[in-house]
């Protein structure tokens, strides 16, 4: 039995060690997986959709109206001060001209009904329902703008996260380069074919390079945590990316904005809509000229006593019944709804005055984000040329340094120039990702592929 009960506790120890392995493992992510997890479990995303469930229950209180309306009401009451009336008092055998008080209120009172009524027509209720719906695909438009902004921003985390771990690697690959050349030129020293101050300058830019690595570790580390905040994901989860900048298009042939239409962005498919509402908002003022017809019809019953026992016996009670129709015409309003037709056609020539403004701010953006990302694809094809002859220049300084043809302070400059190249390069790169995540929303295209 002993050894039985070792075994299930090794099991159970090595279950709760694979677990805790596996909930300490980061998590992988493609740039489509973080969006998809951004939209997910982002609270402005849980909040947009909460909007949306109120507007569609909006829609249903106001479809609530034209449903039948019942209420029951009782209410049973006593009378300790009985009201009293004025009656003269020559009605009673009294001298004329004089008033004696009498009670006609009984001690206990009491009532009960049920009322219901049914909206046969009212023109404004017909203009609320197609404005509520109208209302509903605000809602859901508004709803896609929160998604948009949401790919928008972890698009650019992700793409951050990306350049900064890619120059990292190159900063590790100089770092190992540079330290072998150190050490080579440390051995070099002892043999008497090298300066002091040979190894000295190498130690200095082998020193400023390392610190260079651990900024970049820790700005690895807060484009982690932005990117994870973007994504509603827990900080303390770590995270790992799977995407690979050398799959990611830019291409200078995607610049081209062709058959754009506006309806394409959210934000103008918002105006057009908040149009549509201000058109409603006209027609349901207006609607309230008309007349309003409604179905009525109460049924109940009436109680009076001195007794209170009385109110439990039916044969006390009085029934009454009722049914008929309403109908309401309005005729003068002191100019309330002229007022408020004139402050709604206003708000809808905003509107479409907004939509033009749209229009040109939209135009503005295409162009801007076009030219942006030609001119960054552009300087990014030069910072690689660059980049490229700055890693020739360095391999053939240390070549010749270590022929003994070349200077130690070549090589440093070599160095420098190099990583002053790899830092321009991968700028230009960064700027060209974050150029395309712009094109693709001036274009309505972003988060649709």
């Amino acid at each position: 039995m002993k050894t039985i009960f070792k075994l299930f506790l090794l099991t159970l120890l090595g279950f709760s060690s694979v677990a805790g392995r596996a909930q300490n493992a980061p998590q992988a992510f493609s740039l489509k997986q973080a969006i998809d997890y951004a939209l997910q479990n982002q609270e402005r995303i849980k909040i947009a959709q909460n909007e949306t469930k109120i507007a569609n229950a909006r829609i249903g209180e106001i479809r609530s109206f034209g449903l039948p309306q019942v209420n029951i009401g009782a209410e049973v009451g006593n009378n300790f001060i009985p009201q009293s009336t004025f009656l003269p008092a020559e009605i009673f055998g009294g001298p004329a001209g004089q008033f004696l008080p009498v009670e006609f209120t009984p001690k206990y009172t009491g009532s009960a009904a049920i009322s219901a009524s049914q909206l046969l027509f009212d023109g404004s209720y017909l203009i609320g329902l197609k404005a509520a719906s109208t209302f509903s695909q605000l809602s859901q438009k508004q709803l896609q703008q929160t998604e948009i902004e949401i790919t928008e921003q972890v698009s650019k985390a992700y793409y951050t996260v990306l350049v900064s771990q890619a120059r990292r690697e190159l900063l590790t690959a100089n770092l190992s380069r540079l330290d072998t050349l150190l050490k080579q030129t440390i051995q070099m020293q002892k043999n008497g074919f090298a300066e002091k101050l040979d190894v000295d300058r190498l130690t200095v830019t082998y020193n400023n390079l390392n610190i260079e690595q651990q900024k970049t570790d820790r700005l690895i580390e807060l484009s982690e945590m932005l990117l994870k905040f973007q994504m509603g994901m827990n900080q303390k989860e770590p995270i790992t990316l799977t995407d690979e900048l050398a799959n990611v298009e830019v291409d200078l042939n995607k610049v081209k904005v062709e058959n754009f239409n506006y309806a394409n962005r959210i934000e103008y498919s918002i105006l057009e809509t908040q149009r549509d509402l201000a058109t409603l908002d006209i027609r349901n003022i207006k609607a309230g000229y008309y007349p309003k017809l409604a179905l009525n019809a109460r049924y109940g019953g009436n109680m009076a006593n001195n007794l209170f026992s009385a109110v439990t016996k039916p044969d006390n009670w009085l029934s009454f019944g009722y049914v008929g129709l309403g109908l309401q015409i309005p005729v003068f309003d002191g100019l309330s709804k002229h007022y408020q037709t004139q402050q709604a056609k206003l708000r809808l020539e905003n509107a479409k005055h907004g939509l033009k403004l749209t229009e040109q701010s939209i135009d503005l953006q295409l162009n801007s984000s076009s030219a942006n990302l030609t001119n960054a694809l552009q300087q990014l094809e030069s910072q690689k040329q660059t980049m490229a002859l700055a890693e020739d220049i360095a391999r053939v300084s240390k070549i010749k340094f270590q022929e003994g043809v070349g200077s130690n302070l070549e090589i440093i400059n070599a160095e420098t120039d190099l990583r002053e190249a790899q830092t321009n390069y991968y700028a230009a790169l960064f700027d060209a990702l974050i150029a395309k995540v712009d094109l693709d929303k001036a274009t309505g295209t972003l988060g649709q592929k």
